[in-house]
């Protein structure tokens, strides 16, 4: 016989997507910082360097931000699944890492997924927000 279990509301808040980041192209970098972005609002981030050689053939130029999918448990009983999120932006020749944070920052934000996105310099913070 098993019971329900009960609701450990620091335990859901500390699950969520994983951060992870990839660049193609061969001059500008980026480097995950945070890894994890939480249902109770702990950020992730990225950061950015170097000036980007730019868009080529195929994937070449391009930088890649991916957050996992997951799940957490509500107060009311209920599993909140999260889809996952793969977000790749073409590189312009030149393009300085100050440009790319603030690109991921207006393509996240003007999506309808639940993240919000913040540019500072060449860094960018990624949190969750719920949309119930």
């Amino acid at each position: 016989m098993t019971g329900k279990k009960k609701y450990d509301q620091g335990a859901e808040m500390a699950k969520g997507a994983k951060l992870t980041a990839l660049s193609f192209d061969k001059l500008q970098k980026v480097s995950v910082t945070k890894p994890l972005v939480t249902v109770g609002g702990q950020p992730g981030g990225v950061e950015f360097s170097g000036r980007a050689k730019g868009r080529g053939t195929g994937i070449d130029g391009t930088m890649s931000i991916w957050l996992s999918i997951f799940r957490y448990n509500r107060p009311d009983g209920t599993v909140n699944h999260v889809a996952g999120w793969n977000v790749t932006l073409p590189l312009k020749p030149g393009q300085k890492p100050e440009t790319t944070a603030k690109d991921f920052e207006k393509f996240i934000n003007s999506a309808s997924r639940p993240y919000l996105a913040k540019a500072v310099k060449s860094s960018l913070s990624i949190t969750y927000r719920a949309k119930d």
